[in-house]
Formats: C-alpha cells, sequence, structure tokens
C-alpha cells in the first residue's frame, strides 16, 4: 500500500485509506471515466457495491491504470437478498473487478430477516477464511445489530459504513465503534453537509482551501473513513487534495458541535 496517505488499520493486518473514492450512482462508461480519473488524482481507494451495477467498469478503470494492485483498496457489498447466496456473489464481484480478492467485503444493508443476519455474517467470515476478502464488515448497522455478530462469532466487523457527516456527528455512536474496535466509515458526507455553513465557510478560508474540503478533513482528522462521490473530473481532483492542511483542535470541536446544532 502506498503510505503517502493516512490509513487506518484493520484486523488482520490490512491497512485501509482513510480517503476513498465512492462509486454510487458511477455507471457505464461515466463511472469508469470516474474511476480512472481517481486513480489518476491520487485515489488509491475505491468503493463499490453488487447494486451498484458497475463492477466491471471499476475493474477495467483499475486494470488500465497500470497501478499495482497490492497498492489499491477496494471494497464491494453484499445485497441483503443474497441471503443464502453470498459464496456465489462474491465471485461474481471478484471476476467482474478482475481480481483474486477484494480488500474489504461489507454486507451493505442489515438482511430484512433478523435471524439471517448470524448466518450471512458467517458465511462472509468463511470469504474471509478463504482469501476472497482480507477484512470484512457491515453497512448500515447499529452499535445493538454489530453487538449481536459479535457475541454470535466472536468475531468483530473491521468496519461499519455509515451516512456520516458534521451535521450527523455523534461522539456516542463514534466512541461505541472505536470502544469495539470498528473502523467507522462515513458515506454521502456532502449531501448531509450544508456547505454554506459559517463554522464550514471560515474554517476553509482559514486555510485557503474549500468548505468541501474542510468536511473531508475533518473525517481524516477523527480517523474516520470518507468516500466522496463525484463524477466531475475536477471535482474529484479538489476532494482528492485535502492532506496539504490540518485543522486545529478547535476547528475541529466547532465542527464537531454542528452536530448538536
Amino acid at each position: 500500500m502506498d503510505l503517502d496517505q493516512p490509513t487506518v488499520p484493520l484486523t488482520g493486518d490490512v491497512r485501509m485509506p482513510l480517503l476513498g473514492f465512492g462509486t454510487w450512482q458511477a455507471t457505464g462508461n461515466a463511472g469508469y471515466d470516474a474511476v480512472l480519473a481517481a486513480l489518476d488524482a491520487g485515489y488509491r481507494h475505491i468503493d463499490t457495491a453488487t447494486m451498484y451495477g458497475n463492477e466491471k467498469e471499476v475493474g477495467r478503470a483499475i486494470a488500465e491504470s497500470g497501478l499495482r494492485r497490492e497498492d489499491l483498496f477496494i471494497t464491494t457489498k453484499l445485497p441483503p437478498d443474497r441471503v443464502g447466496r453470498e459464496r456465489q456473489t462474491i465471485e461474481a464481484s471478484l471476476a467482474a473487478l478482475d481480481t483474486d480478492h477484494v480488500d474489504l467485503w461489507l454486507i451493505h444493508w442489515p438482511p430484512s430477516s433478523p435471524g439471517d443476519s448470524i448466518p450471512v455474517w458467517r458465511e462472509m467470515l468463511a470469504a474471509r477464511d478463504a482469501n476472497l476478502a482480507r477484512a470484512v464488515g457491515v453497512s448500515n448497522y447499529s452499535i445493538s445489530q454489530i453487538d449481536e455478530l459479535i457475541q454470535a462469532t466472536e468475531e468483530t466487523p473491521a468496519v461499519n459504513q455509515i451516512r456520516w457527516s458534521p451535521s450527523l456527528y455523534d461522539r456516542q455512536v463514534h466512541a461505541a465503534h472505536r470502544d469495539r474496535g470498528v473502523v467507522l466509515e462515513g458515506y454521502s458526507p456532502f449531501k448531509t453537509s450544508d456547505l454554506s455553513d459559517p463554522v464550514l465557510v471560515r474554517i476553509a478560508q482559514a486555510h485557503d482551501v474549500s468548505p468541501a474540503q474542510v468536511v473531508l478533513r475533518w473525517h481524516i482528522d477523527h480517523e474516520i473513513v470518507v468516500i466522496p462521490k463525484s463524477v466531475t473530473p475536477e471535482r474529484i481532483r479538489v476532494n482528492a487534495d485535502v492532506f496539504r492542511f490540518a485543522l486545529t483542535a478547535e476547528e475541529m470541536r466547532d465542527i464537531d458541535a454542528l452536530g448538536s446544532a
């Protein structure tokens, strides 16, 4: 892994870049072009999902980027309606992505039948043990749902990917993940942010960056993985350019406070 970007350790000697590139709604040639632009801009962590219908385009962009597989971190996700077909699903994902393993495989949403959650989790663990995924985790899970998996299997999800942004900041939720050794990964960082908020604007001006860059840096300084998405090459580049500045402790507190506003 290219270590000039900050990473967070996952279970099993895996390091996950704190900045990733989200590909939801980036399909067809637009998806291929976006991933290629992201890799060109310096992203080394690409987030996709079976449900997104773009794994083939993601795989093609990765192949044509010329980057070494070991320098990339690839996440995909299992749709909850694939209960009982977990192995076929990961094998189809690997074929589409043209790789023999993903770095992280997530349960995209808790299965609609609560009784399915633990069997699905056992299948995720089996795929990890078969080296099809280096780490496994969940997405859109509550803390109590995570605890249920841990209690049943004594295996902790490496990651929980949930909606997250300054306005959704919840210190207790953040601490609960940390206490369990689960890495918090945030999606939709901008959709739930008011980028014209005076606090974000003031801090952005202080660092000569955009409010969107401040939101991304806030995640990174909290060691929360963040996966902004865009299909606009210029925006993709700007979103990747968040390593030239850091937020002060006071600025972090001011942004945290937006969550309780």
